[in-house]
């Protein structure tokens, strides 16, 4: 009987272990909507994903909120460059690497600078802020490397990998719940504010 007792109870445990799953690391950046996007962005390495008006825009991994505005400065008149994101945020992810997602409609009250966010948390919603106004909703997605804050044109997004990598492959990892980790590609000189 004792016998009979330990194996139903090893059967068990060896059952119990074998179908625990670990949660995923990376989620992709949008939850629960239909999406579209492409390999490329029109001028640097980062993507835009389509998306309606009010779709949530979720941390794409875990990390702390790094900076967030909420006042879209964007003028077609002036067209600066630290502005054409509109409402935006970016998070210092748990693996190193600087996630931002821009031209939102809202952000929600409790990101803020410093705030711990888990996989899969709503930062904020889709539209069409910044430099996006009058066009299609959809989020600006760029992955980085950490630097000091208001550098814009690391922030928006930079070459993964070989330096003209973007982040398209990740996302498409992401969309099928597979973990994949951006390979950022961090340079010995910061590149100069774009004029």
């Amino acid at each position: 009987m004792k016998i009979k007792v330990a194996i139903l109870t090893t059967a068990f445990m060896f059952v119990v272990l074998t179908t625990a799953t670990a949660a995923p690391i990376y989620t992709f950046p949008i939850a629960g909507c239909t999406v579209k996007y492409g390999k490329y962005h029109h001028d640097y390495p980062a993507t835009d994903i389509d998306a309606k008006k009010g779709c949530a825009f979720v941390a794409p991994i875990a990390g702390v909120v790094d900076e967030v505005n909420t006042e879209d400065k964007w003028s077609g008149k002036t067209n600066k460059g630290a502005d054409r994101g509109g409402l935006s945020i970016s998070i210092i992810g748990d693996d190193g690497n600087r996630y931002y997602g821009s031209h939102l409609s809202k952000i929600e009250a409790n990101i803020v600078p410093g705030y711990k966010v888990v996989t899969g948390e709503k930062l904020g919603e889709i539209g069409t802020s910044g430099s996006a106004k009058g066009t299609k909703p959809h989020l600006h997605f760029g992955i980085s490397y950490p630097t000091d804050k208001g550098v814009w044109w690391i922030r928006r997004g930079v070459g993964l990998e070989k330096g003209k990598t973007s982040p398209w492959k990740y996302l498409q990892a992401w969309q099928v719940g597979k973990d994949l980790k951006p390979k950022v590609v961090i340079p010995a000189v910061i590149p100069a504010e774009p004029k």
